[in-house]
């Protein structure tokens, strides 16, 4: 039976990898898409088609038989489902996210790149947790409540560019960038935490039993117990989400969230500021790995590191850009942010130990 995957993006790439690499007797005949608009003619070395021509080219059999793997963000699944019953097309499943992060789990180990934290040995020290999710005043309810575990700490990003509270943290207080919200997003709130949780003082030995972290109001690591007890006892020092794969590399996804302007700005931020990054920019970005979301979880003094890098680059590709950062209100900076991350983190892979996760994505 031939398996169809719908969708065309980064989660449908990288499922067909894994699946191609994981179960190669497995056929997979195309990619399904509901418009061909924003897509590609072919993913992989398969097509992608439109599913009102793909239902309209094969016979009642044949529809019976397809089974078609639903590889989409869990928010467009119920749509996507609609979608294909309307053509008679009823035998799909979807790739839920645990599903997808065990998939993700197995093909990296067999890869052996983008080490899965589950890969590694249960410890016995429990670690200091600290995640910080952004929140903000504009984000739409989620379609189920969610208990959030007592790890996690909703943090009203963007304060001050409302007059409604919705955490009992805010990104205003303290040293703060919160006004610049409309730009950086999720970043206030890692701004926030560098300058008045990263940087208070504690000792060396605390540090590397403390780990802090940012996530967003619908993207959460998903996380055991068993999980942090991974952490110390095998010295990790950053948590990342499973990279997301594009095609044919990940400059040519960002084209679509960040203007070539803004890229000049970005890249001459970079010369400026830390040119040994400018210089592997290019290299990093023709391969096909991304870190989506801003994502992270760290060893203290490891995030501290990173904000200590990111935030300077930031502040400057805002004053380079055009029109300025102070001009406008279009999410840029957050967009950079995970280009910056991903440059950071790929270039660090040998100097830290990182290690991933499952990252959920609440509807």
């Amino acid at each position: 039976m031939d398996l169809v995957i719908y969708g065309a993006q980064g989660y449908a790439l990288s499922t067909y990898e894994a699946i191609k690499a994981l179960y190669p007797k497995r056929r997979i005949s195309c990619f399904l898409v509901t418009s061909m608009a924003g897509n590609t003619f072919f993913l992989g070395d398969r097509p992608v088609k439109e599913i009102t021509t793909f239902a309209q080219d094969i016979s009642l059999e044949e529809k019976q038989k397809t089974e078609i793997l639903i590889a989409t963000p869990e928010q467009f699944h119920s749509e996507i489902e609609e979608i294909l019953e309307n053509y008679g097309l009823c035998n799909y499943s979807r790739l839920t996210f645990e599903r997808w992060a065990q998939l993700m789990a197995l093909f990296h180990a067999k890869q052996g790149c983008f080490l899965p934290l589950v890969a590694l040995p249960v410890g016995c020290h429990m670690p200091f947790v600290r995640l910080y999710m952004a929140k903000s005043h504009v984000d739409r309810p989620l379609s189920r409540s969610c208990t959030f575990p007592e790890y996690i700490f909703p943090v009203q990003a963007g304060t001050d560019c409302c007059n409604v509270r919705i955490a009992d943290i805010a990104d205003n207080t303290g040293q703060n960038i919160s006004g610049k919200n409309g730009n950086y997003c999720e970043l206030t709130a890692l701004y926030w935490m560098w300058k008045n949780k990263l940087m208070a003082s504690s000792t060396e030995d605390n540090e590397t039993k403390q780990y802090y972290g940012l996530c967003q109001y619908r993207r959460v690591f998903d996380f055991t117990g068993d999980d942090f007890l991974r952490l110390i006892d095998n010295d990790v020092d950053v948590v990342l989400p499973y990279p997301l794969m594009y095609e044919p590399n990940i400059h040519v996804h960002h084209k679509r969230y960040i203007k070539d302007t803004d890229w000049k700005a970005l890249v001459q931020a970079l010369e400026e500021l830390q040119p040994s990054y400018a210089q592997a920019l290019g290299k990093v970005f023709q391969q096909q790995y991304l870190y989506n979301y801003n994502v992270v979880l760290a060893k203290k003094s490891v995030l501290r590191d990173y904000c200590n890098w990111l935030f300077p680059i930031l502040g400057r590709t805002e004053e380079l850009s055009v029109p300025k950062g102070s001009e406008r209100k279009d999410r840029y900076i957050g967009y950079i942010g995970e280009t910056l991350e991903t440059l950071y983190f790929m270039i660090n892979k040998d100097k830290l130990n990182i290690v991933h996760a499952g990252c959920r994505l609440l509807t």
